[in-house]
């Protein structure tokens, strides 16, 4: 009996407990093995698109209102640069992709007659070329937004000094905002994305609200 008792309590000192394995540690390798650079091409695009719509419009709309109280004045020439800002953007990333694409096909006809490639290369690479239409659609869009948010911010503001400082604010938290997206999604550092594009906007409008109130103090 007190050999029985003894094996017992050998056995219950000898208990395997199984410990469940951690599976988050590959999808945390996973994470850190990704590579941003694959991002570069659509991020440069997107975050240019919207960055030149809230820098261009905003600028445009200090200048104006640096010569100018009238409300309708400067929302017109606000309106104006956002349509004229998108088209121009859409036509010029328009030509650049479609510039970009031809070198690509030129090129992919030469490795053709070189190497002989099998019909299920072709049929890879000309899903990895880029499109124009996309390109030219997305840059436009991009622009649109960024336009917008100056405008809305000084579309019911009557006050000529207020309206003035409630776009430099507004745009500045919208840099704040660009800048930070961009460096998520990039994996890049915040703080010096930010800044990059915060300093950058402030001298825009700085620069334009100063030449223009001197050329329309002079009386040009």
């Amino acid at each position: 009996m007190a050999g029985l008792e003894s094996h017992h309590q050998q056995s219950l000192d000898h208990v395997e407990i199984p410990i469940p394995r951690n599976h988050s540690l590959p999808q945390e390798g996973k994470a850190e093995d990704f590579d941003y650079s694959k991002r570069g091409q659509w991020l440069r695009a997107a975050t240019l698109g919207a960055n030149d719509g809230l820098v261009s419009i905003a600028s445009l709309m200090m200048g104006v209102g640096a010569v100018k109280e009238d409300i309708t004045a400067m929302i017109l020439a606000g309106f104006a640069g956002l349509v004229a800002g998108a088209c121009s953007m859409a036509i010029g990333e328009f030509v650049s992709v479609y510039t970009q694409l031809d070198i690509e096909v030129a090129q992919m006809k030469r490795d053709k007659r070189r190497k002989d490639n099998t019909a299920n290369e072709e049929i890879t690479e000309s899903e990895k070329l880029p499109n124009p239409f996309q390109a030219a659609m997305a840059s436009a869009l991009s622009f649109a937004v960024g336009a917008m948010i100056p405008l809305l911010a000084a579309a019911f503001i009557g006050e000529h000094k207020v309206r003035l400082g409630v776009v430099v604010a507004v745009s500045t938290l919208a840099l704040l905002a660009f800048g930070g997206l961009g460096a998520k999604l990039g994996g890049t550092p915040v703080g010096q994305s930010c800044a990059r594009v915060l300093v950058g906007g402030w001298m825009a409008m700085a620069i334009t609200f100063g030449l223009t109130r001197l050329i329309g103090a002079a009386g040009l």
